[in-house]
């Protein structure tokens, strides 16, 4: 009598331990259901740059790795959307137009000098070296879904606002020198193929 009750307390307890375990599952398969993917259905981080600093030492060294889904969650909406417009008038894939990030900066060898962190509620810019050209390029960046982003596509829609002007741009005008326009500031921005071709806007009735 005892030997049964004692063989339907281990089968018992097997059996919630089996509960258990098949909802710990479920709960670990709904995580990875939310969480982006790399090619072959890898898991891969959620990232949320919470400066601009940040945000674009994620995005150099995403382009370094060539892991396109990092590169697309430090994109905005609207860069997201501008990407899409340029795969379409280039025939690439949309991959291949983010592949370096919108910028030339992600050229070189190694993290570019970055300086001149500004923010004014949700916009804002910083300033990283360009060593190919030899100047500073002011970049912009947005806070959406809770962490910075490149705004390179709401540049070209007239929606980012500069939170002030760049260190470079002051230091230009206190010397009288004539003011050198990085292709982020005149809001042409080289494309992932060649850094000195200039990305075309997208016509006022292109989707957006």
């Amino acid at each position: 009598m005892k030997s049964n009750i004692s063989n339907k307390i281990i089968t018992a307890g097997f059996l919630l331990a089996l509960a258990f375990l098949s909802l710990a599952c479920q709960k670990q398969t709904a995580e990875k259901s939310n969480t982006p993917t790399e090619k072959g259905g890898v898991p891969t981080e959620i990232i949320k740059a919470q400066s601009p600093t940040e945000a674009y030492k994620m995005l150099y060294a995403a382009v370094k790795a060539k892991d396109i889904n990092k590169i697309k969650q430090l994109m905005t909406k609207n860069t997201m959307s501008f990407a899409e417009y340029q795969a379409q008038l280039q025939k690439k894939t949309v991959d291949s137009i983010l592949e370096n990030g919108f910028m030339a900066t992600t050229f070189a060898p190694f993290l570019p000098e970055i300086r001149d962190e500004r923010i004014k509620d949700n916009f804002g810019a910083v300033e990283v070296y360009n060593q190919q050209e030899n100047h500073w390029e002011d970049l912009p960046f947005i806070f959406e879904d809770g962490g910075w982003k490149l705004a390179v596509g709401d540049v070209f829609k007239n929606t980012y606002k500069k939170p002030r002007k760049g260190q470079s741009e002051i230091e230009n005008e206190s010397s009288n020198t004539k003011i050198l326009i990085s292709p982020n500031a005149n809001g042409k921005f080289p494309s992932s193929s060649n850094s000195n071709k200039v990305i075309e806007m997208p016509p006022p009735n292109q989707p957006k």
